[in-house]
């Protein structure tokens, strides 16, 4: 049987913690028990995690669409846009480790181009975890030729960016691209046109939640 995207990407953390709280509590010692509690603990919280709920996708057209689930913590403009020229529009989102972790394209359209890029592991609510954190970048060409961008970063806890597709494939808005394990951040990089619907401290969902529109 073949298992979920999401479900894949904890197997191994599900069956060491698994294990460990089996072990643990198989021996005679009560140290060893509150121990093995503990992994219990630990795995259940990775179901918890690992979730990866369906979402109601809006079906309106000029739709931006959060690509994480979590917090605004930033709302800005590039003078110098890292996905095209001119100025963008930021809008950072701050996941911890509550959140849903499964990051969703925000708009209709064609990965251009993806790149990863290794870096430091700063706590991802700092601005400048966007300049010097390990982090992912893809480029999203919409129908009517514009240029979007999302940045999956990196956090202080999170150690592990997950794309799950490549660059040529078409995709739909608020299909989902992949994860980050753990804290993290992502962040969209939308052209200055965008009327920006979100204020800073808004709670987000990845598919669902319109952070822009289109004019």
């Amino acid at each position: 049987m073949k298992l979920p995207l999401v479900l894949r990407e904890a197997f191994y953390f599900v069956l060491i913690l698994g294990g460990l709280s089996l072990l643990f509590l198989s021996l005679p010692f009560k140290l060893a028990k509150v121990v093995g509690f503990l992994f219990l603990l630990g795995f259940f919280f990775l179901f918890y995690f690992f979730r990866d709920p369906e979402r109601t996708i809006p079906a309106d057209p000029q739709a931006i669409l959060a690509p994480a689930d979590g917090k605004i913590v930033e709302i800005d403009i590039e003078e110098k846009s890292p996905f095209f020229e001119g100025r963008a529009k930021k809008i950072s989102i701050f996941l911890s480790i509550f959140d849903v972790h499964v990051n969703r394209s925000p708009v209709e359209g064609k990965i251009i181009k993806k790149k990863y890029h290794r870096g430091a592991f700063l706590d991802a609510r700092n601005p400048r975890s966007s300049e010097v954190n390990e982090s992912q970048d893809w480029w999203i060409e919409t129908p009517e030729g514009y240029t979007v961008g999302v940045r999956q970063i990196a956090g202080l806890i999170a150690r592990r960016l997950v794309g799950w597709k490549e660059m040529g494939q078409k995709i739909y808005a608020g299909e989902r691209i992949g994860m980050i394990k753990f804290g993290s951040r992502t962040e969209l990089y939308l052209p200055v046109v965008c009327t920006v619907e979100v204020k800073l401290g808004d709670r987000v969902e990845a598919g669902k939640s319109i952070v822009a529109k289109w004019p």
